[in-house]
């Protein structure tokens, strides 16, 4: 594929009739949007911009349930965007290690839903996806990718039939983190 037709903002491959499917790797959004920018992700906004003018026919966000529940508002917010979730508990293991990984469930999900999509969008830059993509591509499938170009793996990039580079509309896809300010402005005075 040409590289200007990944950075085109009309892209002769999607059009209309187009039945789309969304999965979200919040923790590898999360992490990318915090690291690189200081920011939270706005995932409507994401989701809106992936399906474009096209069919939306599942958004599916894979998310992690700690056990102070603080993040049950972001979880009904999600919901109210019209994004369902896939929650699961994080683990912690007696050395300490917490792991809280998605990537198989994303993967079994898009490859279940595809018979019923046109395109595929992974929000994530994990390279990781790569075998998804191939195979999903091999299926006769589109498949875009959504991240931040400073978090994504190369190879994913390559990959993908359409990559949208959430870093370059940071005012589009990013949101102040108001406690990170309020931490911020506390510590400088």
């Amino acid at each position: 594929m040409s590289p200007n037709l990944k950075d085109s903002t009309r892209h002769p491959l999607k059009h209309p009739d187009q039945r789309v499917g969304v999965f979200i790797d919040v923790q590898n959004l999360y992490y990318s949007a915090k690291n690189l920018f200081g920011m939270k992700v706005n995932f409507g906004n994401i989701v809106k911009e992936s399906v474009l003018n096209r069919k939306l026919i599942r958004s599916i966000a894979y998310v992690v349930r700690t056990e102070s529940k603080e993040e049950q508002p972001f979880f009904e917010a999600l919901y109210n965007l019209g994004i369902e979730t896939r929650e699961k508990d994080l683990q912690i293991f007696s050395t300490g290690l917490k792991k809280a990984d998605w990537d198989v469930g994303l993967a079994v999900d898009a490859i279940r839903l595809a018979p019923s999509l046109d395109a595929i969008v992974i929000v994530s830059g994990d390279g990781d996806y790569l075998p998804l993509v191939d195979y999903l591509q091999s299926m006769g499938k589109q498949v875009e990718v959504a991240a931040f170009g400073g978090t994504t793996s190369g190879r994913l990039i390559e990959a993908a039939d359409d990559f949208l580079d959430l870093g370059r509309d940071k005012e589009k896809f990013l949101i102040v983190d108001r406690r990170r300010e309020l931490k911020r402005g506390a510590a400088s005075q």
